[in-house]
């Protein structure tokens, strides 16, 4: 399965190269022209007629994650974080650490010990244990510097699907079908590098494409878990595509966001409004090149998100496949 590969490859940020590899061969034999550029970025273009409008579509490909910071006369190995990742989902955690995926687990003082407590842990407090006993020997499973992954295994559970950075695996999953498609426009699909760190890979593919549209394909967050009160959640898992009208990197186009709502009531393809305006997409980086370019973020409901293991339901993806396939070969 697709999503299976993609999810259960590596690709923290600023560390993509097997997340590249694995789009790369997926792609090949599908487009008109593939490559990379020195970012990162890789570049997947589909050809339509000559004068048909160019359609950047981004989704991209790195996780958040750890790198490993330092590396204590112990043998326990420090760490940093990449990207928001909140650090009550940290202890006890299974990781990968390095290119070798040496195995490791998030330490941390048991309830029982003296110094163990039921407060929140901060990461600068928490360490990997690689089974080591001292610096040369945890020097064998880690190095400064290195990437380290949550080691989540992809699982299918009738329509759920589990595991790890569907935030923006399930994107990557919805541009690798759409440029497996044929297509009247011209499609440059971009799997951007460097997003969690501020939107970096898109903004410099953009420039380098110079788009008429420009969308974004995300994995976003699905609030519908229970709460204290009745509130709106931000999506709604299981109830479609969510359009983005705005968030704290862009204010969709809103001819572009009226496009998608047209074509999901004509081909009666479910759709939300994703509700919060919280965080931000590659189409913060993309509509802001050059002279500017019109453009929207569409999004597959993912519950914990930013987390070793999210959430999705195969329906929303496979409609937002359908939702983009159909939008954007009416421009």
């Amino acid at each position: 399965m697709l999503l299976e590969k993609l999810c259960n490859a590596s690709g923290v940020s600023g560390f993509e190269n097997e997340i590249r590899k694995v789009i790369k061969e997926e792609l090949t034999s599908h487009v008109d022209e593939i490559w990379t550029d020195t970012m990162g970025n890789l570049f997947a273009m589909k050809k339509g007629s000559e004068n048909a409008p160019k359609v950047m579509v981004a989704a991209h490909m790195d996780e958040v994650g750890l790198f490993v910071d330092f590396i204590e006369s112990s043998g326990f190995v420090r760490f940093k974080k990449i990207g928001g990742i909140d650090d009550r989902v940290l202890p006890a955690r299974k990781v990968l650490v390095g290119d070798n995926k040496n195995p490791g687990v998030i330490g941390i003082k048991p309830i029982h010990l003296k110094g163990g407590n039921n407060q929140v842990v901060g990461s600068d407090d928490l360490y990997i244990d690689v089974g080591a006993s001292t610096k040369d020997e945890a020097g064998k499973s880690a190095k400064v510097g290195d990437p380290v992954t949550f080691a989540t295994k992809f699982v299918q559970s009738g329509n759920i699907l589990r595991g790890k950075a569907f935030d923006d695996r399930a994107g990557c999953g919805v541009l690798v079908e759409l440029l497996k498609r044929s297509h009247s426009i011209n499609l440059c699909g971009v799997f951007t590098v460097q997003e969690e760190l501020g939107l970096r890979g898109a903004g410099i593919a953009a420039y380098a494409l110079n788009p008429d549209f420009g969308f974004a394909l995300e994995g976003t967050t699905a609030g519908d878990t229970p709460t204290k009160k009745d509130v709106s959640p931000s999506t709604n898992m299981g109830a479609g595509p969510a359009i983005t009208v705005m968030d704290r990197s862009v204010i969709s186009d809103k001819n572009l966001v009226n496009l998608l709502v047209d074509t999901a009531k004509k081909e009666n393809i479910p759709y939300q409004f994703k509700r919060t305006i919280t965080g931000g997409t590659d189409s913060g980086a993309i509509h802001r090149t050059r002279s500017g370019v019109p453009s929207v973020t569409v999004a597959v409901p993912t519950r914990y998100i930013h987390s070793p293991v999210g959430l999705i339901n195969i329906a929303d993806f496979q409609n937002t496949i359908e939702l983009m396939y159909k939008t954007i070969n009416q421009l």
